[in-house]
């Protein structure tokens, strides 16, 4: 049977970081690919990081996890909240949605007590904010061979009562009095916990229970598949850690043998052996063999081992086993430590790219993807991907090689404008080479906005000079 698949459609972001509004697509409306593939470029600080960043807030929203209080001080300064907007398209065989999904956050003093002796449901216990998500809205239009509803609210928390409309409050919770108190109640610790309602665990369970419509509850069911087992996003933490000497795996597998699926991420240390779980070494043991086959093809003579040590029991007194990755290149070994941060870099996100090329139903964003990584491979995989994949990639990027690769619809840009951060290219015709027309845009400006804030090499120079100054002998 055919499985519900998910795919962003677009993002409007409005005082989120250094964005007061932007706004785009993410589908590639100039060609026909089973691909959704968008590569964002610009320069440092135009809003690149905070597209990727947000899609980070919808994974936690959409699978109820709780906000970091980092994320209050994603809010633009000067802004009281930040507002984030997403659609979907969603749909299985010829049953599909089109979903909206929109919330705000801003920044609460804490209520709770996170002394040390409270802080096991805290992810950030030293914070004195929290980030409060509010007036979420999950909108739809559904269409199938029976059916078609135009564009209605399902959920809508921009009211004084738990949600609205109220006839969609009755279909999905019912109207027993107890099962109405624990939703209320529901509400109020989603807020002060940094939780999605709508997504919430006991809003889900009721709907599940009382609601008798599958087209509600497919919709709900799969956003909240989507936020939890199928939406990834590897931020610049990832590179933190690999210059940490730490391996960050985020992984999605399946046996051949088993209908069961495994997904989540690792954080192996390459300077040491490391104590896994065995619930999980067959799982790393599994993840290596696979990846071995992409990566001997990317780089000749490339394969990773896995050196399986002693048994031994965690802390908590459950056995595991203690691994050790290695790299063998032409027969000889060494500790994958040793290699380049490029390789790890690669080696870290290599499983969710063969997932992205064969599965439809997975979205991988992903912050500067060219980190380390060789500019003529970056370009020959993005190639790759975007022509016969089948699944969504999303990334930011300062290497221009892939504007050469791939389809000119892939691509977008951000501005030095925050009342307009995200553009298409437009006037581009097809033999023109991209690279080449965003290099004349910097100088030129021939878009409706600036891409590129200009800088004086001879202002660059006497700076230097000044600032070297006391160097001088």
């Amino acid at each position: 049977m055919s499985r519900w698949s998910v795919r962003i459609e677009s993002v409007v972001l409005d005082d989120f970081k250094n964005v007061k509004h932007g706004e785009i697509n993410l589908e590639n409306k100039k060609s026909a690919y089973r691909a959704s593939v968008l590569g964002l470029y610009g320069q440092n600080g135009s809003g690149k990081t905070a597209l990727i960043d947000s899609i980070g807030i919808l994974k936690l929203a959409l699978s109820g996890s709780r906000i970091p209080a980092k994320y209050a001080d994603y809010i633009s300064i000067g802004a009281d909240s930040a507002s984030l907007k997403f659609q979907f398209l969603v749909k299985k065989g010829e049953a599909q949605y089109h979903a909206w999904y929109e919330f705000r956050i801003r920044r609460d003093l804490c209520q709770e007590d996170y002394s040390p002796q409270n802080i096991e449901n805290s992810l950030d216990p030293m914070s004195k904010y929290r980030v409060t998500l509010y007036d979420e809205c999950l909108r739809f239009q559904y269409c199938d061979e029976n059916v078609k509803i135009r564009m209605a609210s399902l959920i809508d928390t921009k009211t004084e009562e738990v949600f609205l409309p109220k006839s969609r409050y009755i279909e999905l919770v019912g109207t027993d009095k107890k099962t109405s108190t624990d939703i209320y109640v529901a509400y109020k610790l989603a807020e002060e916990r940094s939780r999605s309602f709508i997504f919430s665990r006991q809003l889900v369970s009721t709907v599940r229970k009382n609601c008798s419509n599958v087209i509600y509850t497919d919709l709900i069911n799969s956003l909240l598949t989507f936020g939890t087992k199928e939406l990834f996003v590897i931020n610049t933490d990832t590179s933190g850690l690999i210059s940490l000497n730490a391996l960050p795996i985020a992984f999605k597998y399946k046996y051949d043998d088993e209908p069961k699926e495994t997904f989540g991420q690792l954080a192996i240390p390459l300077n040491e052996s490391v104590l896994v779980p065995m619930e999980l070494v067959d799982v790393v043991r599994e993840l290596m063999s696979n990846m071995n086959i992409v990566l001997e093809k990317i780089i000749p003579g490339l394969s990773i081992k896995v050196y399986e040590l002693d048994t031994e029991l965690s802390k908590d007194s459950k056995p595991g086993k203690r691994l050790q990755l290695m790299s063998e290149r032409n027969g000889k070994e060494i500790p994958l430590k040793y290699e380049s941060e490029g390789i790890k870099k690669i080696v870290s996100i290599l499983q969710l790219l063969i997932v992205v090329y064969n599965s439809e139903s997975i979205t991988l964003a992903v912050d500067e993807l060219d980190a380390g990584i060789f500019e003529y491979l970056l370009g020959e995989l993005l190639k790759v991907i975007s022509e016969k994949g089948k699944g969504q990639l999303i990334f930011t990027s300062h290497n221009l090689r892939p504007l050469e690769t791939i389809d000119k619809g892939f691509i977008a840009f951000t501005t030095v404008n925050p009342e307009n951060r995200y553009i298409r290219f437009v006037n581009v015709k097809g033999n023109n080479n991209l690279r080449d027309f965003y290099y004349r845009d910097i100088t030129l400006g021939e878009q409706t906005e600036p891409v590129y804030d200009p800088t004086n090499n001879y202002e660059i120079m006497l700076a230097l000079k000044e600032a070297g100054k006391t160097y001088d002998t």
